[in-house]
């Protein structure tokens, strides 16, 4: 028995059989509180050091210290604006409910009615006249020092981590506060906010490994989307002139900090516009969204400044290499050549790389981790940019834009391919990359086809990943910061 004793789950759950064989309830349906701990301490940020009100309020949270010191007693209560101190004492509330009191552990939610009032020390209280126990814990939560401080268990269990950090409940508040910024910038911009299936037939709009799902009642298999985009598309054709979606999208690939399989981003897309116009809407949505978190353009991210005022940067890519490299770098180079330059870099060929695969592959190595302001790169090569139009008088390169931050993609966009033709010549591509085993090339959707030779409107469009948009506005060194569930392999 003295082992069971010894458990505190043991002993918590003892207390709740206790609850109950003296017909209370350990876990109630319902409190009425009236008021929060945030608008209390702005409430009565005037009270005096020891004094006391005549006004009485109920509140309502979880006890995260109790303190007894003989005929009173201590608590901290804490609810999601913040902590106050109920200061109860034995001859204020009686010795019945001063016995529930000692019998209530950390991390026990708690309902208190009492006066307000202020101690000599400064501290606001509240001195219950009622406690009532509204959910009896039954673990303890993480000892009070050492906190819970192993990432691991912290990204697994979430749930105690927004009890002991409250900073982390903080990053949260400003991603919602991020992403209703995008929503209503785009929204006063007149884009209209659609919905589009997460289920699709064939992966598309983006290169990258889908996951597979099965649908038994049409017994056929389905992909989690990677993209919305060609869904998007379509709703141009149908005369949608701007159109965006925050959405969830999969993708199943590795899991590092700045990856996780499933993920958010907003996708839009405006008719009769084209790269220059889409590259002035995202600097614009990601500036307001800046302004909503930090009030400023001005950041710090992991120790370097970031300026996100005024104009931004465009370089091309081919640029951007020729200057990394010492030489030009550009579709005038042989492909042997280009691919000696590679070999010279480690960069591993694989067979079928063209081009303008070389020159990707040579930028994301040399260049890509080194621009740290906000950059525009354009004049991505055609090879890797199958939904992208082609640039006025080049069959080489496209009107598309990465925008890169710390080293870091940020946004895709480019003047939407809406040429039918030319398109089917691109998703036959994908399909012979596909074929020749590059599990990332796009699927053939001839659906997609038939809409553009119905005539989808000149347009541009842009992805921007907001879970790292919040990784660079809340200073998050790691995408498991920014998500609530971050995926984990399984606990050992």
């Amino acid at each position: 028995m003295s082992e069971i004793i010894d458990d505190p789950i043991e002993v918590r759950k003892l207390k709740r059989a206790a609850l109950i064989e003296q017909g209370c309830e350990p876990y109630a349906r319902n409190y009425d509180y009236d008021v929060h701990v945030g608008e209390l301490e702005a409430r009565y940020s005037d009270l005096e050091d020891g004094e006391t009100t005549q006004d009485t309020v109920s509140v309502a949270g979880r006890i995260m210290a109790i303190r007894n010191q003989g005929k009173v007693a201590f608590i901290v209560l804490r609810d999601s604006t913040g902590d106050i101190q109920l200061f109860i004492r034995i001859d204020a509330v009686g010795e019945q409910l001063f016995a529930l009191v000692k019998d209530l552990d950390l991390g026990d939610w708690i309902g208190t009615r009492g006066v307000v009032l202020r101690t000599r020390r400064g501290q606001l209280s509240i001195a219950p006249e009622s406690i009532d126990l509204l959910t009896k814990s039954l673990r303890p939560l993480p000892e009070k020092f050492h906190g819970l401080a192993d990432k691991e268990t912290r990204y697994r269990q979430r749930y105690v981590d927004l009890v002991m950090n409250p900073e982390v409940k903080e990053v949260f508040a400003k991603r919602f506060k991020i992403v209703a910024a995008i929503r209503q910038a785009a929204m006063e911009r007149e884009f209209l906010e659609v919905e589009t299936p997460m289920l699709h037939p064939i992966p598309g709009g983006a290169t990258a490994k889908p996951f597979i799902t099965h649908h038994n009642a049409l017994d056929k298999d389905f992909y989690l989307r990677i993209a919305p985009e060609l869904n998007l598309k379509r709703l141009l054709v149908g005369g949608f002139e701007r159109v965006f979606e925050i959405n969830r999208s999969f993708r199943n690939e590795g899991m590092d900090p700045q990856h996780n399989p499933e993920f958010t981003m907003l996708e839009a897309y405006q008719a009769y516009t084209d790269i220059h116009g889409i590259k002035r809407f995202t600097r614009e949505l990601i500036q307001e969204a800046c302004m909503a978190a930090h009030g400023t353009l001005q950041i710090t991210y992991q120790g370097t400044e970031i300026d996100l005022s005024g104009e931004w940067e465009t370089r091309t890519m081919i640029e951007l290499v020729s200057v990394a490299v010492g030489e030009d770098v550009s579709f005038n180079r042989t492909l042997t050549e280009l691919q000696i330059l590679a070999n010279h870099y480690q960069i591993i060929l694989q067979d079928g790389w063209g081009k303008g695969r070389i020159i990707t592959e040579l930028y994301e190595k040399l260049v890509e981790g080194k621009l740290v302001q906000p950059t525009f790169v354009t004049e991505h090569p055609l090879e890797t940019s199958p939904l992208a139009k082609k640039k006025a008088g080049s069959d080489d390169v496209t009107d598309r834009f990465e925008l890169l931050i710390c080293g870091r993609e940020f946004a895709n966009g480019f003047s939407e391919l809406n040429d039918p033709v030319d398109q089917r010549e691109r998703f036959a591509a994908q399909v012979a990359a596909k074929d020749a085993g590059d599990e990332e090339a796009m699927g053939y959707d001839e659906d997609y086809i038939r809409a553009l030779e119905y005539g989808m409107p000149p347009a541009g469009g842009v992805g921007i990943g907001i879970d790292r948009l919040v990784m660079l506005l809340t200073d998050s060194s790691s995408i498991r910061d920014v998500l609530l569930f971050p995926h984990m392999r399984d606990e050992a």
